[in-house]
């Protein structure tokens, strides 16, 4: 279901940063903030949530290390024992190169899958641009128009106050 958006394009990291934490005091819902590269503190002035990905990372990292440990404790003990120097068949010292390893690929790979899966980046699929430019020079803050209490003029003449360029409204949403 497609939601209808207005749109408010910028010039400046600065004005886009300024607007979105204006349009949020103002109560208005917002949709999405689409900018050429990273803003710092661009997610604290939309109120996103801090990400749980490190959880994710944590979770990922932690099955590495089991599966790290298992597979070298049943290989060296139980499946293929060899006496090597009189060392005991579960060594751990000789296991924390492969634990490392397999810790830190296992958390990796976990958090990119997880937020391809989560961000539905996959293959194939077409990008989302709302305005020409907003890839290129162009920052674009968009407002979804879900109330009844949402009133364009009001947001036009908030945004000017931040150097609005243009404002454009969207009635098809790619999901």
């Amino acid at each position: 279901m497609s939601r209808p958006l207005f749109l408010g394009v910028f010039a400046d990291e600065h004005d886009i940063l300024a607007a979105t934490e204006a349009t949020r005091r103002a109560g208005y819902k917002i949709h999405d903030v689409y900018t050429p590269y990273a803003v710092h503190g661009l997610d604290e002035a939309m109120g996103l949530r801090r990400s749980r990905l490190t959880y994710v990372c944590f979770g990922f990292a932690f099955v590495g290390f089991l599966v790290a440990l298992v597979v070298q404790y049943w290989v060296g003990a139980i499946d293929w024992p060899l006496n090597v120097g009189g060392k005991p068949f579960n060594s751990l010292p000789a296991y924390l190169p492969v634990l490392f390893e397999l810790t830190v690929l296992f958390g990796g790979l976990g958090v990119v899958f997880t937020m391809l899966v989560r961000s539905k980046l996959y293959p194939g699929r077409q990008a989302y641009v709302p305005v020409e430019g907003a890839t290129d020079d162009r920052f674009v803050l968009a407002v979804e128009e879900d109330s009844a209490a949402f009133d364009e003029g009001v947001l036009s003449r908030l945004w000017q106050d931040y150097g609005l360029v243009e404002t454009r409204r969207l009635t098809e949403v790619a999901a």
